[in-house]
């Protein structure tokens, strides 16, 4: 098995978590070949792909609010994040489903977005963003909500709970809030927010996950073809049916019966039991 297959092999069996990374990876590939940073060292997303803080520009491309999670601006920026994302991923699925998870991740990455969008025009600033970091931020928040003691191994720290590692990832957030990457820590930020918001609603028995999995459903009975069933010719009888006869009840004979209690009395007690009389009757039967 050559490497394109065991990767097609991986995209097949590895859920739906590995499918975004792969999603984001082409992405990024495609990022390489459209949007080469040349000398900025960063891609140069156009505005119909990166989430603008303009109204005039999200209000006629509102798929940007979810495009954004799938592009980042250059490749330690996509390591970091599809490492992350692995990370909290797997502990995610160890106790939700892959609805629960692909719902999730398109839901925190819509309010984020939405976020960044509304905090940037108030405050007079324009700018854009790209990067899954905010859904990432929801998955982990959301797995450290529902388990905060869960015990996991560093390399070089031992056994942390997890609710350590997500405390450090949001105090760093909160330091570099004025940093020259505003943009990106309100996301992040709301994405955690979302992502704690989404276990408490769901521990009261709303799953916000969905209007996702129902919306991809409605999508795909859509365009489903409905199987075509076969054309069957019926024929009708107009005859009036006929009388069934009840069926009779037909006795055995004397012979026959005795024949059966001798063949019995053998089964149980052997050939030598019966009488003379009785291996004298058997004979005659018997011709």
């Amino acid at each position: 098995m050559n490497i394109l297959d065991d990767l097609k092999l991986q995209y097949r069996l590895g859920g739906i978590a590995m499918r975004i990374i792969y999603w984001n990876i082409a992405c990024f590939i495609i990022s390489l070949v459209f949007f080469w940073p040349k000398f900025t060292g960063a891609f140069d997303y156009p505005s119909w792909l990166a989430l603008s803080s303009d109204p005039q520009v999200f209000m006629f491309k509102p798929w940007t609010f979810l495009t954004y999670a799938f592009f980042h601006f250059d490749f330690w920026h996509l390591l970091f994040n599809m490492m992350v994302l692995n990370f909290a991923s797997n502990l995610f699925l160890t106790y939700f489903t892959q609805k629960q998870y692909l719902g999730l991740y398109i839901l925190s990455a819509l309010f984020a977005g939405i976020v960044f969008a509304i905090s940037f025009y108030f405050s007079d600033i324009y700018g854009s963003i790209v990067g899954a970091s905010a859904a990432i931020m929801a998955v982990l928040v959301a797995t450290t909500t529902y388990s905060p003691l869960m015990n996991v191994r560093l390399f070089l720290f031992g056994n942390v709970k997890l609710w350590h590692i997500t405390a450090v990832i949001l105090v760093l957030d909160l330091v570099q809030f004025r940093s020259g990457n505003m943009g990106g820590h309100i996301s992040h930020l709301a994405g955690a927010l979302f992502g704690f918001a989404y276990i408490k609603l769901l521990q009261n028995g709303t799953d916000l996950s969905l209007i996702i999995t129902r919306m991809l459903d409605f999508f795909a009975n859509l365009f489903r073809k409905s199987p075509k069933t076969p054309f069957k010719k019926v024929y009708k009888n107009y005859n009036k049916p006929t009388e069934r006869t009840t069926s009779k009840i037909v006795t055995k004979d004397k012979t026959q019966q005795q024949i059966d209690e001798i063949l019995d009395k053998i089964s149980q007690s052997g050939y030598d039991c019966l009488t003379k009389e009785e291996k004298e009757f058997l004979l005659k039967a018997g011709k």
